[in-house]
């Protein structure tokens, strides 16, 4: 994976199950808390939850400037248990198979809506890409160690309907405004929050690329687009260059504030899903925790199953790795 595409996972992923990592925990109550795009029927009651996302960015080029825009975010998959009764499947709040625990929760499938390279000059009037994805289900048998069907997981999805909306406006000369507008048209029945979650864009974030051109910081700007970039109205998301330092081809327009080129660190031994905390903590936490509690983090989900096995087999070379580095900041000393 390259650094742009873990940087996006990141952003996808972030928040997505906080420590102690178990469906118990308090934390993990109230999910899917960073870029929401809400259906819009929800967010006439509830204004905070916005229904649509904006980015608006700088980019330099000439006529044959193109850019591509893809949009990614998560959809809330409903997951139960059930266990097989002859040929049929009857739902539990609970199934063990050999001694290990499966329950329901909620987990998130990704989803991702892409363009063609689209020349700036044919934007003046925005384009509209449709996100379309019908509702659908799917089991997962469950069996014991002899082979045979103890039962399935059996997960849902509901439908989602909305759009992408990429225009771009002349400036100047080899300068254009880029706008990115996600809006969530799903039809919604009012309901709760956690009704509403099951169709709405959780953690959406836009990757951009340009081909033949370049993008402006829009954290540290030249002086001479200074208001330019003062001029781009962001909702809900904040576009940051990414990739290798110096290079402007590539943005990423994120719910999280980052700071330009972001990085993950490399003595990071894998996703942890909750940047608020420092990785050896969370690791050494992990390591810590009783056989109970490890068992019912197995049970949660199947990203916390791949974060306690892969914690669990660190060497100790890999956990001192942890322990700290120094850095460049950029920072001069007096």
């Amino acid at each position: 994976m390259d650094a742009i595409a873990q940087i996006a996972d990141a952003v996808l992923y972030e928040g997505y199950l906080l420590w102690p990592y178990r469906r118990t925990a308090i934390k993990n109550q109230r999910r899917w808390t960073f870029g929401g795009v809400y259906p819009e029927r929800h967010s006439a009651i509830h204004p905070d939850d916005r229904p649509a996302m904006q980015t608006e960015c700088l980019v330099e080029g000439g006529a044959d400037c193109r850019v591509e825009v893809r949009v990614r975010f998560l959809q809330v998959v409903e997951r139960s248990v059930a266990r097989a009764a002859g040929n049929r499947l009857e739902p539990v709040a609970e199934l063990i198979v050999d001694d290990e625990r499966h329950v329901g929760w909620e987990e998130a499938v990704e989803r991702e809506i892409g363009t063609p390279a689209l020349a700036l000059a044919d934007l003046a009037s925005p384009r509209r890409f449709a996100i379309d994805v019908p509702a659908g289900a799917g089991e997962e048998e469950l069996c014991d160690a002899a082979g045979k069907r103890a039962g399935a997981f059996v997960r849902s999805w509901r439908a989602l309907g909305g759009a992408v909306h990429v225009g771009a406006t002349a400036l100047e000369p080899g300068l254009h405004r880029l706008t990115v507008r996600i809006e969530n048209e799903s039809p919604f029945d009012n309901g709760t929050r956690e009704e509403a979650l099951k169709q709405t864009f959780c953690s959406a974030h836009t990757v951009l690329r340009a081909e033949a051109g370049t993008f402006v910081s829009l954290t540290d700007p030249p002086a001479a687009l200074h208001e330019q970039a003062e001029a781009c109205a962001n909702v809900g998301t904040w576009p940051v260059l990414v990739g290798a330092k110096s290079d402007r081809t590539t943005m990423l327009s994120s719910p999280i504030i980052l700071p330009d080129y972001p990085e993950i660190a490399p003595e990071s031994p894998g996703d942890l899903f909750d940047a608020s905390e420092i990785d050896q903590l969370l690791t050494l936490s992990i390591l810590s925790m009783t056989d109970e509690e490890r068992a019912e983090m197995k049970a949660a989900d199947p990203k916390a199953r791949a974060i306690l096995e892969r914690t669990e087999a660190l060497s100790n070379e890999e956990l001192m790795r942890m322990h700290g580095a120094i850095r460049e900041t950029g920072l001069q000393r007096r």
